[in-house]
């Protein structure tokens, strides 16, 4: 009869044996893929997809959902569903996806406001950002660009920076999104400069201030700030990133401004409920970097702002959520940030 070897190196004999053997088994077959689970992922969808969207409709996450739902319904012949539930900092879309079934059918297109600010945001987080939703893909990522009123006479970063920390406190900022306010915040702590905030509803809102004066700068995402940029009413002193973007191209980096600490990006991903099958969510990440190679999805993206590389993916992109809800966390700590 064979024998096997025990931890203290005696042999097992007889029902010895045969008792770890069959244990073994049982653990063998536990730890492998059920049979039929990659059949399974290959057959889904087999219903309509659901995305619901933290966002409204016409937001930065709304218009690149949408590109790549569009895609996906193509590509897996089944409707791709964009379910816009806005409001609230998002906090009612990942209620309701959190309670989903963890099937692949119900999904959150969301950004960094509910898995990086919210956490730090609430003293009681109405949800668990990390504990009750697998990463799937981050496929949008914009910085921000910095822009200053054209009559402050700022029309460099270097100048924009030395102007607030000569007078401290005597200039204010508008944002009207808690990313675009972090953006400024973080712009404002680098440099060590006092600067006022003020709060609209949307940064659209705040837009006729800064044209006018009544505000000294804003920071506001690549989309948003795009409008002004091109037609020249505002000065578009910096982007908060390493590289320029095609969609302003003529904004340089804050790196190429003398200030290459200030660097902040907001973001957008999916999520899936927890316990979502491994391979549905492989699956759903390989098909959005299909669909961001095809060159003419890749060019709206682009055109609107969007990210300038593929979909990161489930592991790296659940890594990434947990370091932004620290990093996010301590830019609105800093600035004494909280909702009630």
């Amino acid at each position: 009869m064979p024998q096997e070897e025990t931890g203290q190196g005696r042999p097992l004999r007889g029902r010895a044996w045969r008792r770890r053997r069959l244990l073994g088994g049982l653990a063998g077959a536990m730890a492998a893929p059920m049979p039929g689970a990659r059949a399974n992922a290959a057959a889904w969808p087999g219903d309509r997809v659901t995305i619901v969207a933290s966002l409204p409709a016409g937001s930065t996450v709304d218009l690149t959902t949408r590109v790549y739902a569009d895609q996906l319904s193509r590509m897996w012949g089944k409707p791709v569903i964009v379910d816009n539930r806005g409001g609230g900092n998002g906090v009612l879309a990942c209620q309701m996806v959190a309670r989903a079934r963890p099937d692949g059918l119900t999904l959150l297109a969301t950004s960094a406001m509910t898995h990086a600010a919210n956490p730090s945001l609430y003293a009681r987080p109405p949800y668990d950002a990390v504990g009750e939703f697998d990463a799937v893909a981050r496929y949008g990522a914009s910085p921000f660009v910095v822009m200053a009123y054209r009559g402050l006479g700022a029309p460099s970063l270097a100048v924009l920076t030395e102007t607030l920390r000569r007078r401290p406190g005597e200039y204010s900022f508008g944002a009207g999104t808690v990313p675009s306010r972090l953006a400024a915040e973080l712009y404002r702590q680098v440099i060590g400069a006092e600067a006022v905030h003020v709060g609209y509803r949307g940064n659209q809102a705040g837009f006729p201030d800064l044209v006018n004066g009544r505000i000294a700068f804003m920071a506001v995402d690549v989309v948003g700030a795009k409008p002004l940029v091109d037609r020249g009413d505002v000065d578009a002193v910096a982007l908060s990133d390493v590289e320029r973007h095609p969609a302003v191209p003529q904004v340089p980096t804050s790196a190429e401004g003398g200030l290459p600490a200030y660097r902040f990006t907001t973001w957008s991903g999916i999520y899936a409920p927890k316990n979502t099958p491994r391979e549905v969510i492989a699956r759903i990440h390989a098909d959005m970097t299909e669909a961001y190679a095809m060159p003419e999805v890749r060019s709206r993206i682009l055109a609107m702002g969007g990210s300038q590389a593929p979909p990161m993916g489930p592991d790296d992109f659940q890594a990434f959520t947990i370091a932004e809800i620290a990093a996010w966390g301590r830019i609105i700590r800093q600035a004494d940030i909280h909702v009630e």
